[in-house]
């Protein structure tokens, strides 16, 4: 397995950054942990979905990026919503796993982002064959409109987690 934590760290706009990795949480954030079963043998088509930003493109995302696969360093814009009210948010990868049991990534804030924090998507196989994705987030509103969607906001990141989980077993079928 290779795990690969790195990037122009200096930009992002948190410093607990890899936090996502390690699993615990830091305080002062809101936390999002969500995991869903996946298909048995469907580890190597969701971990490709996820790596390549295939997932978030067929879950509706628009997605700006540097770079055909996530990688420490790589600079990935999501653009959730439609038209004119569609909200971009710059983020940069900041660790990458790529095993045989594991595979994913996870991204922090950048300048212009309406968040602050990091946010993680990992597609797991444990021993048995049974195969899972999870959504790991700690993040805290840095934008007005963020701040005064208050708990509305939270939800939109929960359900946000769950549409990933239903595209991701969609794609993997």
């Amino acid at each position: 397995m290779t795990v690969t934590l790195g990037g122009a760290v200096t930009e992002l706009t948190y410093p607990e950054v890899g936090a996502t990795r390690d699993g615990a949480l830091p305080a002062g954030y809101h936390h999002l942990r969500h995991r869903s079963a996946l298909p048995p043998g469907s580890f190597p088509a969701a971990a490709e979905a996820v790596l390549s930003w295939r997932l978030h493109r067929a879950a509706g995302v628009r997605m700006r990026t540097d770079a055909v696969r996530a990688a420490p360093g790589v600079r990935v814009t999501p653009g959730l919503g439609v038209g004119p009210l569609r909200v971009w948010g710059p983020c940069e990868v900041v660790w990458v796993v790529d095993g045989d049991r594991e595979a994913g990534f996870g991204y922090g804030t950048l300048p212009g982002h309406p968040e602050r924090g990091e946010e993680a998507f990992l597609v797991r196989r444990d021993a048995d064959g049974e195969v899972s994705f999870e959504v790991t987030a700690f993040s805290r509103p840095d934008r007005w409109f963020m701040t005064a969607a208050g708990p509305a906001g939270r939800a939109v990141q929960h359900g946000y987690a769950r549409w990933l989980a239903h595209t991701l077993r969609r794609l993997v079928r």
